[in-house]
């Protein structure tokens, strides 16, 4: 079905705006991720379902894409030639339908595939309810047909009427309607509070599990806010804002499309599954950063631009340069201050092997390095069992002589 739709939107591509080709291109990127890591969830961990959700969305993408590009293509393109146009390209909807609900499903279970306890079964009863009433609300008369996710027919004025529209467009079904966006809005904050319940009495490993997919989202939200606060304060048409609005859009759309089935496998294969901390500190830094950075350079500029008498490169050059020479500096800096919150354990070993190290300067004696580095690898660690080996060379034949058992430490 990919190869299918990425034929038609070739044949298709002149009635595009690059945002739009951009942006089917991120959708054949999220077709292949889901896709893959379904199979390669599913084949590791078969019972878990989350692997065949993953590879269910991915498959109702292509879907979409296909629907799509099929009606763009028969309707715009070359009028006439296909059958049955204007119905597919109203089924292009429905994949869409699905793959929302099965990624809120997909919420639900994660990370291990299961509810977080049985008293949420009537929340995945609801999921599927409000799904079937959201395809029956497609069925209103008198609607229009964009073309799917990228509205390519509205934009060169191609849109047409429902085909299968059978409900009336105003009166009863209206309410109908408004009743199903408020349906789905309400079981998209339950599956969202599903999250939130499974971790409150979840474990060490859990939590870090949930913390990758809660990563994806705080990204994704952090793209949504400056894209938000840029649209607020900037009404500038120039081709770097637009440009700029556009990269913002599509690090909004990427950031989940690459960022769930990744979280997914991590967490469900426990792939380093414990670097979520050095990831969210590394944002968090780099964020700071860069913010402190941005106030330093305009600051610079503006004062520049009030004492001199003429603002030219020279002035921009050397704001650039004083901001070069304070990123590492600062970033040394921030990143300690955040290691503490966010990454304590690495603070923490860090701090640990520093004092070990001092004290390893001044030890003379064997037993007692054995016992501190016993007592700092159990501290740091917190092994169940502890064995250290000493190795004595053959002098001038570097063969590797007799070892004997260092101290030991067993825990319960």
């Amino acid at each position: 079905m990919l190869a299918a739709a990425v034929t038609l939107l070739g044949l298709n591509a002149g009635w595009f705006f690059p945002a739009q080709l951009g942006f089917e291109a991120v959708l054949a990127v999220a077709i292949l991720l889901y896709a893959g890591t379904g199979l390669l969830i599913s084949r590791r961990v078969p019972s878990n379902a989350i692997g065949w959700l993953l590879a269910l969305i991915g498959w109702l993408l292509a879907a979409e894409l296909l629907a799509e590009q099929y009606s763009c293509y028969g309707i715009v393109t070359a009028p006439g030639t296909l059958p049955g146009v204007r119905v597919v390209g109203w089924l292009a909807q429905i994949p869409v339908v699905v793959a929302v609900f099965a990624l809120l499903l997909l919420l639900l279970l994660f990370p291990d595939g299961q509810l977080p306890s049985p008293r949420w079964r009537p929340l995945g009863q609801a999921l599927g309810v409000v799904m079937a009433a959201t395809i029956v609300s497609l069925l209103q008369a008198d609607t229009n047909v964009a073309g799917g996710l990228t509205d390519v027919l509205n934009n060169v004025g191609a849109q047409y009427h429902n085909p299968v529209g059978v409900f009336p467009r105003h009166g009863w079904f209206s309410a109908y309607v408004a009743v199903v966006i408020l349906m789905v809005l309400a079981v998209a904050l339950g599956t969202v509070a599903s999250v939130f319940a499974r971790r409150r009495g979840a474990g060490p490993e859990r939590r870090k599990q949930l913390e990758w997919l809660g990563y994806v989202g705080v990204i994704t939200l952090i793209w949504v806010v400056i894209m938000l606060v840029g649209a607020a304060f900037n009404h500038s048409t120039s081709q770097l804002a637009t440009a700029v609005g556009n990269a913002l859009w599509i690090l909004a759309v990427l950031t989940p499309v690459a960022g769930i089935p990744v979280a997914c496998v991590v967490a469900v294969l426990k792939y380093r599954l414990y670097d979520i901390d050095r990831l969210i500190s590394r944002t968090v830094s780099y964020t700071i950063v860069t913010g402190l950075l941005v106030g330093v350079y305009a600051g610079l500029v503006l004062l520049a631009g009030a004492v001199l008498p003429r603002h030219d490169a020279v002035t921009v050059a050397a704001a650039t340069l004083v901001v070069a020479a304070l990123f590492n500096p600062a970033r040394r800096r921030v990143q300690r201050v955040v290691d503490r919150r966010f990454n304590r354990s690495r603070y923490d070993a860090e701090l640990m092997i520093a004092a070990f190290a001092a004290r390893l300067q001044d030890a003379t004696e064997l037993d007692a390095v054995q016992a501190d580095l016993a007592a700092t690898v159990d501290h740091a660690l917190q092994p169940a069992h502890l064995s250290l080996w000493l190795g004595t060379g053959r002098p001038g034949t570097g063969r590797p002589g007799t070892g004997r058992p260092g101290t030991g430490r067993l825990k319960d």
